[in-house]
């Protein structure tokens, strides 16, 4: 059984709704269920029934985990809102479902994904920067997927538009199982954040 550091306790995943991916990132996302359902970590997703979503929801009530979704209700012809959920909560837009997926959130855990999860990561990211969100950000890197986004946000800080310091505000991982050792180790954040967001000479 994968035990979650104690101060923790909700965890919000990003996931892709693609139902045309290559059987290696399914398998991730039931993994990444597994391991989530078997710590006893509340987790709050987007509430999709297809793609990578369901295959980590289905996976974690397996295990007994609590699974919160959170979806639009327009949203619900596309991603077809998940019908066995411990909860599914509807809301009227993007952006309220961003901002409820994160809400008494401890950590995010974002498997591969498309604009949408790309959207959340660089959300959480920005928040982190100004200190709005002060949780652990792990990337399971299926197929070594996020490999160039990585290479992307190291670039920004080479261009001076991020600080070294803020090459902290995620880590990346390999395998799901390997979640928990990286939210235990990753680096104490706090609201003095704010104070270096900037990049100052």
């Amino acid at each position: 059984m994968n035990i979650a550091p104690g101060r923790f306790q909700r965890v919000t995943v990003y996931a892709s709704s693609s139902n045309a991916l290559a059987e290696n990132y399914y398998d991730a996302a039931r993994r990444l269920g597994t391991v989530l359902g078997q710590s006893g970590l509340d987790i709050v997703y987007g509430g999709g029934g297809v793609g990578l979503m369901r295959a980590m929801a289905d996976n974690a009530l397996a295990e007994g985990a609590h699974v919160h979704g959170v979806i639009p209700e327009f949203l619900n012809t596309v991603e077809h809102g998940h019908s066995n959920l411990s909860r599914l909560e509807v809301v009227a837009d993007m952006r309220e479902r961003k901002h409820r997926m994160l809400v008494d959130s401890d950590a995010v855990v974002s498997l591969p994904g498309g604009s949408g999860t790309f959207e959340e990561v660089f959300e959480v990211l920005t928040l982190k920067r100004l200190g709005d969100f002060l949780g652990p950000v792990i990337l399971v890197n299926t197929n070594r997927y996020f490999d160039r986004l990585v290479d992307f946000l190291q670039h920004s800080v080479r261009e001076n538009f991020m600080s070294e310091i803020h090459l902290d505000m995620w880590s990346v991982v390999a395998e799901p199982e390997e979640v928990f050792e990286a939210m235990h180790a990753a680096t104490n954040w706090s609201r003095e954040a704010r104070k270096f967001a900037a990049v100052r000479k």
